[in-house]
């Protein structure tokens, strides 16, 4: 498609994403990141130890060769302070201060050294920038394409619905149809009463589903009724499926602070996430670490940023806003209730459990936790979940209860030898079985999630 078919919203977009890239190209061309001393850091150090350590020898004129100076920083970089008793000897015939510059000599290099670290730090934190503005550019310009190919044209429907609409007392002023990737419809209304009296907003889906032949219902938290005043109804497709869920836990030593924090929330486009960080150590600030990771992603996700995306964007801003390391593992559940499709996304998080007709699956993790390096490799698993299936997610606590060496099939066990439906007491059955196990008091912050997921169309 031509710039001049497109929609001028969307060219105008894709100009703003473009100038976005090149300020990320311009973040990532300021420095390269290095190892070991440019020519000039190579002379201020010489400059430096000759005022320090030479300065008042009189053989400083014709003994000083920068030379030795390099071959003795050589050394210290690739073994340490300790240099070989070949260079000392040598050192000595050449310099009457020989100890007294090797001291000066370490002592200037650690600090340059940690000049060195501090500039490293900030490239990295300017690629981190980068990263991030890269990340934003694309995904708005994803989004917006793909809202501007959803938007459709649909005359006859749209004249079907205004008659039905008017003989239930509302006249139509406007109305966007969108259709999903996938084939599903969202319909936006834009309706007053006209005889004064209010009429539902059920009664509104109730026309759009029987125009459309789809089931369609109220958007969330949509207003209950439309009255004298133009207001907009939005109208989606029937989910599929629906999922119940159940928690138990326990801290550390069985403490009330726990270290584990989750978020149960709906997502756009008929998802269901659910989020269990398990925040490094335990205790007070175990919890403020968690609980800061589940919240922006919260956030991110709830406002309609793809789910690695914002996994991303989070872990870039953790490892750049510290110097100490702190990290927390992240396990993700996403549940399609328009298809029943499952996703897990690991980033150091213990085995998520899968029971499906009685028969339990392992979804292990091997990558790092959030907050450890700069680019974060989360575990992607996907799955197609059925009617009446179950999703279990722990943290490493609860694995950890167990004997070693024994620990995945041990709750395999637990959990194939239960028939239990009802995912709060599945997950309490859990826990107390890995307590009276493990037969001690928690070693570590426990958390048990179960998900089951059921039909809406039996």
């Amino acid at each position: 498609m031509s710039e001049l078919e497109m929609n001028p919203y969307v060219v105008q977009i894709d100009k703003f994403v473009t100038s976005l890239g090149k300020l990320s190209d311009a973040f990532l061309n300021l420095e390269e990141k290095r190892t070991s001393f440019t020519e000039e850091e190579y002379q201020e150090i010489c400059d430096e130890v000759r005022e320090r350590a030479c300065k008042h020898c009189e053989r400083k004129e014709v003994c000083f060769a920068p030379g030795m100076l390099r071959e003795v920083l050589a050394t210290i970089e690739n073994y340490g302070a300790e240099l070989n008793i070949e260079l000392k000897r040598k050192m000595q015939k050449k310099c009457v201060r020989a100890p007294k510059f090797l001291r000066t000599t370490i002592d200037v290099y650690k600090t340059e050294k940690q000049r060195q670290a501090w500039k490293q730090r900030m490239l990295e934190n300017r690629q981190g920038c980068a990263v991030q503005l890269d990340t934003f550019a694309q995904m708005i310009r994803h989004t917006t394409k793909e809202l501007d190919a959803s938007i459709f044209e649909e005359e006859h429907l749209e004249k079907k619905m205004k008659l039905r609409l008017m003989k239930i007392g509302l006249k139509l002023l406007t109305t966007v149809f969108f259709v999903t990737r996938d084939g599903r419809y969202e319909i936006h209304v834009t309706v007053k009463a006209t005889n004064g009296e209010s009429v539902s907003t059920k009664d509104v889906a109730k026309v759009i589903s029987e125009c459309t032949g789809r089931k369609m219902v109220l958007g969330k938290e949509e207003r209950v009724t439309v009255g004298a005043e133009y207001g907009t109804i939005v109208c989606v497709e029937s989910v599929k499926f629906h999922t119940l869920q159940g928690v138990a836990k326990i801290g550390k030593g069985c403490s009330k602070i726990s270290g584990d924090n989750f978020s149960l929330l709906d997502l756009p486009g008929g998802k269901q996430g659910v989020i269990l960080s398990d925040g490094m150590g335990a205790g007070q600030t175990a919890f403020r670490e968690s609980a800061m990771v589940v919240e922006v992603l919260e956030e991110l996700l709830g406002a309609g940023f793809p789910e690695e995306t914002a996994l991303q964007m989070l872990n870039t801003a953790m490892v750049m806003g510290r110097e100490e390391v702190r990290f927390s593992t992240i396990d993700m559940s996403l549940f399609h209730l328009y298809t029943g499709r499952f996703e897990t996304i690991k980033a150091g998080a213990s085995t998520t459990f899968i029971k499906q007709k009685g028969k339990v699956e392992r979804i292990k993790s091997t990558s790092l936790p959030m907050g450890v390096m700069s680019k974060l490799e989360a575990d992607k698993t996907e799955r197609q979940l059925e009617d009446g299936d179950m999703v279990i997610m722990i943290t490493d606590g609860v694995m950890d209860a167990l004997p070693v060496g024994e620990q995945d099939f041990l709750m395999q066990m637990i959990i194939e030898g239960t028939q239990i439906q009802n995912p709060k007491e599945m997950a309490h059955h859990i826990l107390e079985q890995v307590l009276k196990c493990s037969g001690e008091i928690p070693l570590d912050d426990m958390t048990v999630l179960v998900i089951g997921i059921w039909s809406l169309e039996k």
